[in-house]
């Protein structure tokens, strides 16, 4: 469907389609809260967002298939990444996001939901925080501009994951696709098996990156310098404010919905190196990173919802590249589906494996013994 579109169409279509997407999306929010209180269904609506997510996004994605368009690099590429829409309208996204967080609070302690649905509103929000959250926040910590930078900063600390700030630059962007890098899932390897070193490792690397940066620089690493005490203190006094608005129910909500923020991002990870490798060079030393050290995934529509995190090739290519520029590479490793739905395969390992590890695979045929030693060798450093 897309794919017939002409270029300079879908460069317009999609500047204007980011905005559009959330447009859309955000009217959700209401539908799922108070959907069903009169009747007594709340609890199970409570899910609708993660519902919508995951089964009816994957649908439509399929339906409007792939994006062809790649920015010509001398004349589209200059104007766009100057162009501060973009950039405004990813800014402007942070105060909104905070106001779905309070107001989702509030839902959460007023809507008279039971186990179940309070369940479900914080698997629905969290998962929505790791869209918006999570996934805003990389994009404008990779930026060098100090309010976009900070930005970044404050929303990974609305979900209690400002470490992701300091390990994903100076951690992952480094080791990527390597047997030391815990976001790079290895071939073969479950999700279940792969997450709960990748919280561990990817919380104290953090510390350890940040401790290092500092003594390089002189500085204390008990002092305002820190920046993972500011994080993570904002993180602290968010809770507070929860608690003191909503009691205990409010820190459980804001807790809650901070761990499968961060639970989407560490399984979207597990999707975008999932079986790659950096080759060994003959001095002992990976390969530097390339298009081909990351999965892509070229479905338009999640690509709107993501603002183009699913170009993952030339994000790590190219780390500075803003989001609506960013290019789709044909050569690089490729996805079957957009993240909504290959998030709902990686649930069920078995069938993960069946699709991806062919795939894997017919990538490196006739190099088998590189990728099977990369594997050993995360499992000894795991």
């Amino acid at each position: 469907m897309a794919i017939n579109i002409s270029p300079s169409v879908m460069l317009t279509m999609k500047k204007w389609g980011y905005l559009a997407f959330w447009l859309v999306l955000l009217p959700v929010l209401p539908i799922a809260a108070f959907t069903g209180v009169e009747s007594g269904t709340q609890d199970y609506w409570a899910f609708f967002i993660y519902i919508f997510i995951f089964g009816i996004i994957p649908i439509l994605d399929y339906i409007i298939g792939k994006d062809p368009t790649n920015p010509d690099e001398l004349t589209d590429v200059p104007a766009m990444s100057e162009d501060k829409s973009y950039r405004w309208l990813a800014l402007a996204m942070v105060p909104i996001w905070f106001g779905v967080l309070f107001w989702s609070g509030w839902i959460f302690v007023h809507n008279d939901y039971s186990l179940l649905g309070q369940f479900g509103w914080i698997l629905s929000i969290g998962t929505l925080g790791g869209i918006i959250a999570i996934n805003l926040g990389h994009e404008l910590i990779h930026k060098d501009p100090r309010i976009e930078n900070w930005a970044g900063g404050l929303l990974l600390a609305s979900v209690s994951y400002g470490g992701f700030k300091v390990e994903h630059v100076r951690g992952h962007h480094v080791t990527v696709s390597t047997p030391e890098d815990a976001s790079s899932s290895q071939y073969n390897q479950g999700l279940y098996s792969f997450l709960p070193h990748a919280f561990v490792h990817n919380f104290t690397n953090a510390w350890r990156l940040e401790k290092e940066y500092l003594a390089r620089k002189g500085k204390s690493f008990f002092s305002i310098d820190n920046e993972l005490l500011w994080w993570y203190g904002i993180s602290a006094a968010l809770a507070v404010t929860f608690s003191v608005l909503w009691g205990w129910q409010g820190a459980a909500f804001f807790l809650g919905q901070s761990f499968f923020a961060a639970l989407a991002l560490e399984i979207i990870n597990y999707i975008e190196h999932y079986g790659l490798h950096r080759r060994t060079l003959e001095n002992g030393k990976y390969e530097r990173v390339t298009p081909a050290h990351s999965w892509n995934s070229n479905y338009l529509l999640t690509n709107l919802a993501l603002f183009q995190l699913q170009r993952h090739s030339d994000h790590h290519a190219y780390a500075k590249r803003r989001f609506q520029v960013l290019r789709h590479y044909e050569e690089s490793p490729q996805l079957p589906g957009g993240y909504a739905s290959m998030y709902v395969l990686a649930l069920f390992p078995p069938l993960w494996k069946k699709v991806m590890n062919p795939r894997v695979e017919a990538y490196y045929q006739g190099e088998m013994d590189q990728l099977l030693r990369n594997t050993k060798r995360m499992n000894n450093i795991a």
